[in-house]
Formats: structure tokens, C-alpha cells, sequence
């Protein structure tokens, strides 16, 4: 697929998404979901992919929420449907995925693009990023996930707030309040995400998608999050980077773990 709306390049095993819509500030329409969904689904597919870095065009904006001009005479019946692709193709499979994806939230981070932030396993904002989500101020309430990914980051009494009354908080305060991992001067938010993957990339591949697996357990209706693990666990035994890192752990080298 050639993309018009974003950026793709692999770099040491790490796949960069760059949202390039800056005149728009990377607002999310329907074709950038579409480029988003392909470059993720190419994510899982390509053993070259370890991790993925995602981050927007320019200083200003990481997505500042999503193109409101595709959706302004949509009938219940659409938007229902706009929310339940979105989830499925981008968000959801972002927050399933087999390997890790991190945010470098570089600018605004609004509405869709907090939502796509969140629905990343790691996130790193500039300390000049502003996050909220803006949907009540349009009628509107989010629809990508903001609601529970939200409550599950800061707790329901925070995500309530910030939902209801439509109000930007800072890097910082995000960072206090657990929705990033960490703020950090914005000439450094490159090098603090690629700092982080390299640590991921140097991990075992299979053991890193099951934890995120096991992880993400936690948060599904109906599952035993501690049963997730038990199965993850013991079917480390069965694959060959568990051999690798027993191996090098005993001979005291440095592990070779293959791609995912």
C-alpha cells in the first residue's frame, strides 16, 4: 500500500509511523485510519519489525483529534459503525499486538490521538504536549476506546473528569497521574522512546508478546488475567528463545533471540 497520510521506515528493527498531516496538525480522517490499519497489520506480519515507534509530523501536534468535517452529517447508524472499524483495525489491534508499540506524543495529543496514544503499550510525551479529550465539547462522547482506556490509565474518578469537562492537562501532569510513562524535554523524546525500545529489542521476542498478552488480560470481561499467565507462562517452555536465554544465562554470553 502507498501511503499519502503517514511515513513508514524500518530503522534497526524498529518500524517508525510518522502521522503526516502537519498543516492539519495529523488530524485523523478515514484514510489515514486506513494507512494506520495496513502499517499495523504489516507490524505483525514483517519478522524485520521487533517494535514500532508512533509519532506525528512536525512540533505541534502528535494527532490533534480527528478530521470532524468526515463525520458532521453522519446518521447514529454510521457513527456507530465509524467507532466499531476504527476500534477493530487500529486501536484494538494496536493494544493486541504481538510486539510493543510506543508513543513519542511530540505535540496536542486530542480527542483520537490521545485514544491512539492510549491504546499503545508505552508512551512518552514531550514536556510541551498537551492531552485531553475534547468529544463533549462537539456532543460528542470519545469513541475509540477513550473512555475505558482512560479509566483504566488514571482510575475513574480522573477519567471522568477529564472526560466531562473537555479540560487539556499537561505532560507533567499526565506523567504524575500515570498516563505516560514519562515526560521529558522535547528535543530528548526521540531518544528517550528509541532508549526504551532498544531495551525491548534486546529482550526475548516471544516472552515480550506474552506478557503484553497476559497484561492486557487484566482488562477483559470474563477472563481469569492469572490463568492468561499460567498458560503464557508455561508455553514459554515449549519455544526456542526460552532454550536461547537458559543456554546463554548458563554459559554467561550475551542471548541471540530470533524475530517474532
Amino acid at each position: 500500500m502507498t501511503y499519502q497520510n503517514i511515513l513508514s521506515e524500518i530503522k534497526n528493527g524498529t518500524l517508525y509511523i510518522t502521522i503526516n498531516r502537519e498543516k492539519k496538525l495529523n488530524a485523523l480522517n478515514k484514510d489515514t485510519l486506513a494507512e494506520l490499519a495496513d502499517a499495523v497489520a504489516f507490524a505483525q506480519e514483517n519478522p524485520e519489525v521487533k517494535c514500532v515507534l508512533l509519532t506525528g509530523a512536525g512540533e505541534k501536534a502528535f494527532v490533534a483529534g480527528a478530521d470532524i468535517s468526515e463525520f458532521s452529517s453522519y446518521t447514529p447508524e454510521q457513527g456507530e459503525a465509524l467507532a466499531r472499524n476504527g476500534q477493530a483495525t487500529v486501536f484494538d489491534a494496536i493494544e493486541n499486538s504481538r510486539k510493543p508499540f510506543l508513543a513519542a506524543i511530540n505535540g496536542f495529543a486530542l480527542g483520537g490521538g490521545l485514544e491512539l496514544a492510549m491504546a499503545c503499550h508505552i508512551r512518552v510525551a514531550a514536556d510541551t504536549a498537551k492531552m485531553g479529550l475534547p468529544e463533549v465539547t462537539l456532543g460528542l462522547i470519545p469513541g475509540y476506546g477513550g473512555t475505558q482506556r482512560l479509566t483504566q490509565l488514571v482510575g475513574k474518578g480522573r477519567a471522568t473528569e477529564m472526560i466531562i469537562t473537555a479540560e487539556m492537562i499537561t505532560a507533567e501532569k499526565a506523567e504524575r497521574i500515570g498516563l505516560v510513562n514519562y515526560s521529558v524535554p522535547a528535543q530528548e523524546l526521540i531518544v528517550k522512546s528509541e532508549e526504551i525500545l532498544n531495551k525491548i529489542k534486546q529482550r526475548a521476542p516471544l516472552a515480550v508478546a506474552a506478557a503484553i498478552s497476559a497484561v492486557n488480560a487484566v482488562y477483559r470481561d470474563g477472563v481469569n488475567g492469572f490463568e492468561v499467565e499460567i498458560k503464557e507462562f508455561g508455553k514459554c517452555f515449549g519455544n526456542e528463545d526460552f532454550k536461547e536465554g537458559v543456554t546463554a544465562f548458563l554459559t554467561k554470553r550475551a542471548p541471540e533471540f530470533k524475530a517474532l
